[in-house]
C-alpha cells in the first residue's frame, strides 16, 4: 500500500474508525469457522505490526499463506484444516490491508513489500517455506519468489493478479469504484457479480464488504514481472485458475504462463470463480495444493 501519512497515522485511523467494532466482530465470525487450534502472533517491524495465525505441527513443513486484497487471513478457514495436517501454516494479514495487521507507515511500493516479507520470514525463523497466494496475494507471492528464490521452496499461485496477464476489461471497470471510493455496497456488488451465482460464505462476504470502509492507504497497483525474470525462475510453481473466473481470461493466463514459466504446473479448478477459490468447493483446492506441496516434480498441464 502507498500513500501519504506520518508514522502512526494509519494505526490511529484504525483505532478511531467508527466501523471498527462491527468489522472486528465480522472478522471473528469468519474466524469462528477456523477448524483447528491456532496461535496468534503479532510480529513488529519498522513498517508496523503483522498479525499471523499459526497452526499445524511444530515439526511440519512451513507454509505461508497470503490472502487476496481485503480478504484477510481468515479466508483460509475452509482449507487450513487439511493443509495443517502436514504443514506448519502461517496465515498472514497483509500489512496495510484490512485485517488485524497495523501499518505504522505506508508501504513504499513493491520494494517495501519485499522488505516486509524478508523481515517477516526472519522474525518467524523461516529460512525457507512454501508460499501460497491468492489474487493480490499471488502477485506478492510470485514477486517474493523472484526476489528471494532460496527462501521459497514451492510456490502456489491461485488466480494471481497481473502476473501473466491483466484483468479482464469488464472486471476492471467494475473494480475501479471499489479502489477510488470503496464502500461496503460496492465491494459486495463486485463480488456478487464476479461469483455469478456461486454460493459464497455469507460471513466472509460480510467481512469483505465491511472492509470497504477500512481506513487503509491506497493500494499499490500490481505490475507484471519482467519476462526475463519469470523465465529465469526455477522455483517449483503451481498455477491454479478458476474455471468461472470473471476476473481473468484463464486461457490467456495459462498460455502466457506456459511461455514464460514452462516448468509451472497449470491446473483449472472447475465450478469456482476468482473470488470463490479459497472458500467454495475447498476439497478440490486442498487436493491440488496437497499433491503439489509434497511432489518432487511434475509436468505442466494445459
Amino acid at each position: 500500500m502507498t500513500g501519504e501519512g506520518t508514522p502512526g497515522h494509519a494505526r490511529s485511523a484504525v483505532r478511531t474508525w467508527r466501523g471498527r467494532a462491527d468489522y472486528l466482530a465480522a472478522y471473528d465470525a469468519v474466524l469462528a469457522q477456523w477448524p483447528v487450534t491456532f496461535e496468534s502472533v503479532d510480529v513488529p517491524a519498522p513498517s508496523g505490526t503483522t498479525h499471523v495465525r499459526v497452526c499445524g505441527p511444530r515439526d511440519g513443513r512451513p507454509l505461508v499463506l497470503l490472502h487476496g486484497g481485503g480478504a484477510t487471513s481468515a479466508v483460509w478457514f475452509a482449507n487450513v484444516g487439511e493443509l495443517s495436517r502436514t504443514h506448519r501454516v502461517y496465515a498472514v494479514d497483509t500489512i496495510g490491508d484490512a485485517g488485524r495487521s497495523v501499518a505504522e507507515r505506508p508501504i513504499d511500493g513493491l520494494p517495501g513489500f519485499m522488505g516486509w516479507l524478508d523481515g517477516l520470514f526472519d522474525a518467524l525463523g523461516l529460512g525457507g517455506a512454501s508460499l501460497c497466494g491468492h489474487s493480490y496475494g499471488g502477485w506478492l507471492a510470485l514477486n517474493y519468489a523472484l526476489h528471494a528464490p532460496r527462501r521459497v521452496r514451492r510456490l502456489a499461485l491461485l488466480e494471481p493478479t497481473d502476473c501473466f496477464a491483466g484483468l479482464r476489461t469488464g472486471y476492471r471497470l467494475r473494480a475501479v469504484p471499489t479502489l477510488v471510493r470503496p464502500n461496503p455496497e460496492r465491494i459486495r456488488a463486485l463480488i456478487t457479480w464476479e461469483t455469478g451465482g456461486i454460493g459464497v460464505d455469507p460471513a466472509w462476504l460480510n467481512l469483505m464488504s465491511l472492509g470497504g470502509g477500512f481506513p487503509t492507504a491506497k493500494t499499490v497497483m500490481p505490475r507484471r514481472p519482467a519476462p526475463d525474470r519469470l523465465r529465469a525462475s526455477t522455483v517449483p510453481t503451481l498455477l491454479l485458475l478458476a474455471e468461472r473466473s470473471r476476473a481473468h481470461d484463464i486461457h490467456r493466463v495459462s498460455a502466457n504462463a506456459r511461455e514464460l514459466m514452462p516448468h509451472a504446473v497449470r491446473t483449472i479448478l472447475p465450478g469456482v470463480s476468482h473470488h470463490a477459490v479459497p472458500t467454495e468447493r475447498p476439497g478440490q483446492l486442498d487436493r491440488a495444493l496437497g499433491a503439489f506441496l509434497v511432489e518432487t516434480g511434475g509436468s505442466a498441464e494445459a
